[in-house]
């Protein structure tokens, strides 16, 4: 069970799929808000359970239904990958029906020594691919994460090649937002990795984002260059998920798109503000070279915050100590290893 959000439930996939591969009698059900379905598609042996949260599945009530939904399924163990009151609640209740139950580790302790700004401890955390593995060893499943397999290239629908063309030897993809401010290059040094990127008429940049003002700030950063393309709000999710997985290289900041650029097997290139991948976040498979972090340097309270949502007085412009050439320069060096 893992209900939200997008980036955490994608870092599930790249388990689950080493999971089947190495228990390939044994049946998982994911339990999760249905959006997510199309993360697991492919993955043999797995079946989608849709958590309804407006109706069927909302409040306590809601949970016992859930959990008299999935007993239906003649379910043997439960693995809570999300450690909130709503998946407790589902796992006390296979507790009490004698079933095998165990819960992920956040490591909450470790990530407030990792952001706090007196006696910092700047370490190491496990990454929350390896917190999911140790579920499924208590579980008596352990999972190797050493060898991953991802799915092909999807096959893009003429809908998809009318938009991004075929005339191109590389493709970029670019997810320049986050949730949080603190977590977002600023747009001025993205306009510039953009263009550094589009001087290559051989390279397509596509340009990935979601929601009204995001679109109009993506359509302002295309506009002046033919060879990138927004492709934010002009195709249906599960057309996106296909199109990720065709890209040679993802930009993207500590978000969703890292991780699900990640868990189709694509090279990514993170940008890191008031969080660190030491917290645990680096997305799957993924080199720490290609983590291009703020300066501790000039900011040695970083990371400030796990998730974002905290930032330091005078920290705002941490990210602008990674230069736009650093950037365009690491993509470029990963493409060049494609050859």
């Amino acid at each position: 069970m893992r209900l939200s959000a997008m980036g955490d439930v994608a870092m599930t996939v790249p388990v689950l799929r080493a999971f089947v591969k190495q228990y390939p009698t044994i049946k998982i059900t994911v339990i999760s808000r249905p959006f997510f379905k199309p993360f697991f598609e492919g993955i043999p042996n797995l079946d989608f359970f849709a958590f309804d949260e407006k109706e069927r599945h909302k409040g306590f009530l809601g949970l016992l239904r859930l959990f008299s939904d999935v007993k239906k399924l003649k379910i043997d163990a439960f693995a809570d990958l999300h450690n909130v009151l709503r998946s407790k609640i589902v796992s006390f209740l296979f507790a009490l029906t004698g079933k095998k139950r165990a819960t992920v580790d956040k490591g909450r302790e470790g990530k407030k020594e990792l952001t706090r700004v007196e006696n910092k401890i700047f370490k190491q955390l496990p990454t929350m691919f390896e917190r999911h593995s140790k579920v499924f060893e208590k579980l008596g499943f352990p999972v190797n994460l050493s060898n991953p397999e991802f799915p092909k290239r999807a096959v893009l629908s003429a809908e998809i090649t009318d938009l991004v063309g075929e005339s191109y030897q590389k493709l970029i993809g670019i997810a320049p937002f986050a949730q949080y401010d603190s977590k977002v290059y600023p747009l001025d040094f993205m306009e510039e990795v953009i263009a550094k990127l589009a001087d290559n008429k051989e390279q397509t940049i596509l340009l990935f984002g979601g929601g009204k003002k995001e679109i109009e700030i993506l359509e302002s950063l295309s506009k002046p260059f033919k060879n990138v393309i927004n492709v934010a709000g002009k195709i249906k999710f599960q057309q996106e998920l296909k199109l990720i997985s065709n890209l040679d290289v993802m930009l993207s900041m500590d978000s969703g798109n890292a991780h699900i650029a990640a868990m189709l097997g694509v090279k990514v290139v993170t940008l890191w503000g008031a969080t660190h991948p030491y917290a645990g976040f680096l997305p799957f498979n993924q080199s720490l070279d290609n983590a291009l972090l703020s300066d501790r340097n000039l900011y040695p309270n970083l990371p400030s915050s796990v998730y974002g949502n905290k930032i330091i007085e005078g920290y705002e412009d941490a990210m602008r100590t990674i230069s736009p050439k650093k950037v365009a320069k690491r993509i470029q060096s990963l493409l060049e290893e494609k050859k």
